[in-house]
């Protein structure tokens, strides 16, 4: 072999190491007998030099190739794993695992039990592993190190801008939270920001960032902020915000003179998403720049190839600047698999080869739980579904054959649900099997609880929506993937690498199973295969997406003539790419009127001549157009002319605050008109008349503050007088008729009466009262007016001290419940026009209260005395 003169023989030999047939044999059966051993297929099992595996993997695990590297260490790491899972008790496996985990910085993996006490019989190697060990310490913590790529990042913290991707199973928003805790007890005073893409994982971030710090944040001045309502925004701190997108641009433009020093911008690759959403964050990161300061601002998404594009979201962002990183390294593995039950035939998926291998055959007649108990029993499993009623249709269907645990903390759950939620939640009947399902809508303190049961295996089997891809973190053992569907739309690269990467989890193992599941013809086979083999491609942010800009020109001929309905998309767009483009279109004419020079209007630029703009400024002076971009101008026009008229929210009447249910229903009909609900919101707000009374039926128990399950039993009297209105969960009719004797009936409609509180009235009419309430006090000038209905629908009640408690961060169920009669006198302390809470709260006996309270005596600690 001749070698080439700039290359030494051992980058020769590393080139082409992944072409070694032998190697391949190697790989090849190792993952073939695990997978054997797996589905209790074990007399089909290969012979393995299991000597000359651990060498491969030895030699892997050193690879000096740059450009092969994160390849061969993963293979490596992979091959002694797999034996480490086959060959138990084997020491001389384990020496190699700890030695394999520790040539590539996963010194993490080293707490497995698979390796036991790992300590090198080289003295050269021990000298290097304790060097780096030094070198990726992480700050404030013993014995607990970074892996390599994680400490890359950690040092780009400090550059004005950064972008980075990898595994969903890398930790990349715990170095970021690991930075600002470093950097808050360091005494730095900053205002930093967090960005996740749902409020789900808010209060996961928030109890993370509080629970580090603890005591540190009242030392360092610092307070963990979550909506613009919260009282200790009105005090002298420095904040850690931890918002949605929409949250943070609300603060931002509502209160301008917080400024932001960093920005975090977690799941960082919604911004490539189609619809409405990504629209905010082009607008977040636009408003910080604009305000004259030098603000860091950092991007992490999971997968992609190219982190650097959203760069270009920021306003004259130089190619110079360029700091990226995009990972492939993950400290775990992950098996997959594709079940066919239709073709009766089960293969697994070599990711080194990129194909599929025949394993086995499995009967067309097995049923998910024959599955699950085959290669899940006794381990954590994740079922993921297509939408919110598969996952409770495919969850009592998987539990109606388990028997019920004896396990007093799942017993004592599931009476909490009873309780909140309705004696005939199906969810309840379920966690006394050991089974819930995990969907966004669940009240914050349930979906809490079932999380910390399903971390401790109180709960063996969870089934989840789309909510486990947006970053609820899990300790999964395996991951069955129902459907390569996301709602209605297929799941993409990006979504099924996230949903993939949840599995297997460094905190907890090395490795998980990820099965791929096909049990209706209806689903192809290909798209399957093609999940599994396609790399993530390159991302473009969402407003180059063809199906925005095809539009462009149809836009730009509609605002030059003043329409802001865009009635010239409205048949051709899809409805989220509708949405996406009238936010668009309110951000461009607020450029165009400021003269800014943003990246949204660049992207429109080839469709503004200096006549159009002309035209588009003279319809949209700069009074027309605004930063929030909740409203349209037509929209805030008929508002406005509505307030001066003497509109006002509907009256409450004696000392329960009693509403005319007629009046709300006028009310709501009105503001229909005013925001032209059937134009812009025609699934929803708009759909009918008769959702309007329904909604106001749910709207008018929520603001009186009705706790959950009377909220529930009163919505479900109306089904029972009103059995034509039929049975819906989110737009999707499921009976035309309700049948009062139906227990599916009743759950679907607890399901959907939690998903009107989660999406209607907390997000989608809390928003319309926002801007009705902001409206008012401007044309009344008031700063802050009686009877205003967008704190009611915000937390919940009419009630100021279940607000108030509300406001220093506690959840309306742990209000409601500290606040009660007979709880008042225990934990609340009248100290002239304060309130205080006793410390006694922390030990009041209820899980979630306990919890929440926790948090909050570091957040605030001046609320709690002794």
């Amino acid at each position: 072999m001749q070698i080439p003169r700039n290359q030494t023989l051992a980058e020769v030999l590393y080139r082409n190491l992944n072409n070694n047939e032998y190697l391949n044999e190697i790989y090849d059966s190792l993952l073939l007998n695990y997978s054997y051993t797996l589905f209790k297929m074990t007399e089909f099992k290969k012979d393995v030099n299991v000597g000359d595996a651990l060498r491969f993997a030895d030699i892997l695990s050193k690879s000096p190739l740059p450009e092969k590297r994160d390849e061969h260490r993963l293979l490596g790491q992979e091959i002694a794993i797999l034996l480490s899972v086959l060959y138990p008790e084997d020491r001389i496996v384990k020496y190699y695992l700890g030695s394999i985990l520790s040539n590539i910085g996963n010194y993490r993996g080293l707490k497995s039990s698979s390796v036991g006490e790992f300590q090198s019989a080289d003295i050269l190697d021990n000298l290097y592993f304790a060097y780096d060990k030094s070198q990726l310490a992480i700050p404030g913590k013993e014995n607990d190190y970074f892996f390599h790529d994680q400490k890359e990042i950690y040092d780009n913290l400090s550059q004005q801008y950064f972008s980075y991707s990898g595994p969903t199973s890398m930790g990349k928003s715990f170095v970021v939270q690991t930075f600002i805790k470093e950097q808050i007890e360091r005494g730095e005073k900053k205002n930093y920001a967090i960005v996740v893409p749902t409020k789900a994982l808010i209060n996961e971030v928030r109890s993370n960032i509080i629970g580090s710090l603890q005591e540190k944040l009242k030392e360092k001045n610092y307070r963990v902020v979550t909506a613009s309502g919260d009282l200790v925004l009105t005090q002298d701190h420095h904040f850690v915000f931890v918002m949605t997108p929409e949250r943070l641009l609300y603060m931002l433009v509502g209160m301008p003179h917080i400024k932001i020093d960093f920005l975090f911008i977690d799941e960082a690759h919604k911004i490539s998403e189609r619809g409405r959403r990504s629209t905010y964050y082009y607008k977040v990161i636009y408003q910080i720049e604009k305000s004259s300061q030098k603000s860091t601002i950092i991007f992490a998404s999971p997968n992609i190839p190219n982190p650097e594009i959203y760069f270009k979201l920021i306003p004259g962002f130089s190619a110079k600047k360029i700091h990226k990183l995009a990972s492939k390294y993950t400290p775990v593995c992950q098996f997959r698999y594709y079940l066919d039950i239709c073709k009766g035939k089960i293969d697994v998926y070599n990711a080194y080869k990129k194909k599929l291998q025949k394993l086995g055959q499995i009967s067309t007649n097995t049923d998910l739980l024959k599955i699950v108990t085959l290669v899940g029993a006794d381990k954590q499993n994740v079922i993921y579904c297509s939408s919110k009623i598969k996952v409770m249709d495919f969850a009592v269907k998987y539990a109606s054959s388990l028997k019920k645990l004896d396990n007093a903390n799942l017993i004592e759950l599931a009476e909490n649900v009873r309780k909140e939620v309705h004696t005939d939640c199906y969810l309840a009947d379920l966690i006394e099997r050991g089974v819930a399902y995990h969907v966004g809508y669940l009240p914050a303190n349930i979906r809490l609880r079932i999380e910390r049961s399903f971390e401790n295996g109180d709960l063996r089997t969870i089934f989840c929506t789309n909510t486990l891809i947006e970053g609820v973190n899990l300790p999964a053992d395996n991951l069955f993937i129902t459907s390569y569907k996301k709602g209605n739309s297929n799941m993409n690269e990006v979504e099924f690498k996230n949903l993939v990467g949840r599995v297997g989890r460094i905190k907890y193992n090395l490795y998980g199973n990820v099965f791929l599941i096909r049990m209706d013809d209806k689903y192809k086979e290909k798209r399957y295969v093609d999940l599994l083999k396609n790399e993530v491609p390159e991302q473009i942010l969402s407003i180059d997406n063809e199906r925005n800009t095809k539009h462009f020109q149809n836009v730009i001929k509609d605002l030059a003539c003043g329409d802001t309905e865009l009635k010239s998309i409205q048949k051709d767009a899809k409805e989220k790419d509708y949405e996406a483009l009238r936010n668009f279109s309110m951000i461009l004419t607020r450029d165009i009127a400021n003269n800014e020079d943003s990246p949204v209007k660049r992207a429109f630029s080839a469709y503004l001549s200096p006549m159009i703009i002309q035209q588009i400024r003279e319809h949209f002076p700069a009074e027309k157009t605004s930063d929030d971009i909740t409203l349209s101008y037509d929209q805030y026009d008929n508002l406005h002319q509505l307030i001066l008229a003497g509109a006002s929210y509907p009256k409450l009447h004696g000392e329960n605050n009693d509403v005319d249910f007629d009046e709300l229903v006028k009310f709501l009909n009105t503001l229909s008109v005013v925001f032209k609900w059937k134009t812009y919101e025609r699934k929803t707000l708009g759909k009918s008349d008769s959702v309007i009374k329904w909604y106001a039926v749910i709207l008018m128990q929520w603001i009186r503050g009705r706790g959950l399950s009377q909220i529930i039993y009163n919505a479900i009297r109306y089904k029972e007088k009103n059995p034509y209105t039929g049975v819906w969960i989110e737009s999707q009719k499921i009976d035309s008729y309700y049948d009062r004797n139906s227990k599916a009936h009743k759950n679907y409609v607890i399901a959907e009466i939690l998903s009107v509180i989660d999406d209607i009235l907390l997000f989608r009419i809390a928003n319309y009262f926002r801007r009705f309430s902001l409206e008012y006090k401007e044309v009344h000038h008031v700063k802050s007016f009686e009877n205003d209905w967008y704190e009611y629908v915000e937390y919940g009640t009419t009630n100021p001290l279940t607000i108030y408690l509300q406001q220093y961060g506690f959840s309306r169920e742990a209000s409601e419940y500290i606040e009660r009669s007979t709880n008042r006198k225990k934990y609340l302390l009248k100290e002239g026009d304060n309130v205080r809470i006793k410390k006694a709260i922390l030990k009041c006996g209820n899980i979630g209260v306990e919890t929440e309270s926790q948090d909050i005596q570091f957040n605030v600690p001046e609320l709690f005395v002794e």
